[in-house]
């Protein structure tokens, strides 16, 4: 049975276990893309791999066969815990992707129902934190709207619930040679924000905004769950995390669908992780996998103390900020 934890929610890094003695591994990556040097300045050096928590950045091809999407994740899941992750995180619509919004409602779940307690099991087998990337929900008001919410859900290593977050920012646009996308057509925008958390899903990395209120919050991880298309994908998904990662100087965390779901759908994959200096430390190419990084809070504490960009902050000048133009 799936349990919540009725408290508030942890900040990410509590699960990061700092000081945690990890063995150095050598990960199976498939066939990762080269990712650009990027040196960090003197004095802010990295501690110790060998006592930086190590993360797990899963990349799959979700299609509208659900028990063949677990089966997937879990096979990426276990061979994260194997490798030694205290944490693996798993991209928006990790359950499944349909051809249409009518397939989407009929295989949308409650978060109490039969597939979030699969994972809950494999966190409780696998020993780990399961970020699960974007969950297909019917929420409590499923009855008067039939509609969904797109919900990011975070499992502990027991299997319970401990944070939330329902994509506030929908999707709705039409970009040449990708199709359009209406999400609000079978999903009900989020009411609010899960913080210090760092929780936010896809399109959500477009806005600033939602980025810097959880940086204010206290966020140190910032995670995007995605399935960016073929076309926003090449053009947009590297700059804009890497963005938010130097605005926020927070670690960004972004698993990726990628390949083709169905003849409807295709996704961009290369999944990554960037850190506060804006340095893409982890990345996966084509094809389902995963990729590792080690978390270094220390750099980015110090990093934030060398180049303090949240203190010089003026909210006075500009915030009505997230206005519409």
């Amino acid at each position: 049975m799936l349990s919540f934890l009725v408290r508030p929610a942890h900040h990410l890094l509590f699960l990061l276990c700092p000081g945690l003695r990890i063995p150095c591994v050598r990960p199976r990556l498939g066939n990762p893309s080269p990712a650009r040097t990027i040196h960090r300045p003197r004095g802010m050096a990295s501690s110790s791999s060998r006592e930086l928590p190590l993360v797990a950045v899963c990349q799959v091809t979700s299609t509208p066969d659900k028990q063949q999407n677990f089966k997937a994740c879990a096979e990426l899941v276990r061979e994260a815990a194997g490798l030694g992750a205290c944490l693996a995180f798993l991209p928006e619509a990790f359950d499944f992707i349909a051809r249409d919004p009518a397939e989407t409602l009929r295989l949308s779940e409650p978060l109490g129902g039969e597939l979030l307690g699969e994972y809950s099991q494999l966190a409780r087998e696998c020993g780990l934190w399961l970020s699960l990337g974007g969950f297909h929900e019917r929420g409590h008001d499923w009855e008067q709207t039939q509609k969904i919410y797109n919900c990011h859900v975070l499992l502990n290593s027991k299997g319970s619930v401990v944070a939330t977050y329902r994509k506030t920012h929908l999707c709705d646009v039409e970009i040449p040679g990708q199709g359009p996308m209406r999400e609000s057509d079978c999903t009900s925008p989020g009411p609010r924000l899960e913080s210090p958390v760092g929780l936010a899903v896809c399109y959500d990395m477009r806005f600033p905004e939602l980025s810097l209120a959880l940086a204010q919050a206290g966020a140190e991880i910032l995670t995007y769950p995605s399935a960016f298309g073929s076309v926003t994908g090449p053009a947009h998904w590297e700059v804009l995390l890497r963005a938010r990662a130097i605005e926020t100087q927070c670690y960004v965390v972004a698993a990726a669908q990628c390949g083709r779901h169905h003849e409807k759908r295709a996704s961009y994959g290369h999944s990554m992780v960037v850190d506060p200096w804006g340095a893409v430390v982890a990345r996966c190419s084509e094809g389902p996998g995963l990729c590792l990084a080690r978390i270094d809070l220390g750099y980015l504490r110090r990093l934030r103390q060398h180049l303090p960009v949240l203190q010089h902050r003026r909210p006075d000048l500009y915030s009505s900020l997230g206005c519409p133009l």
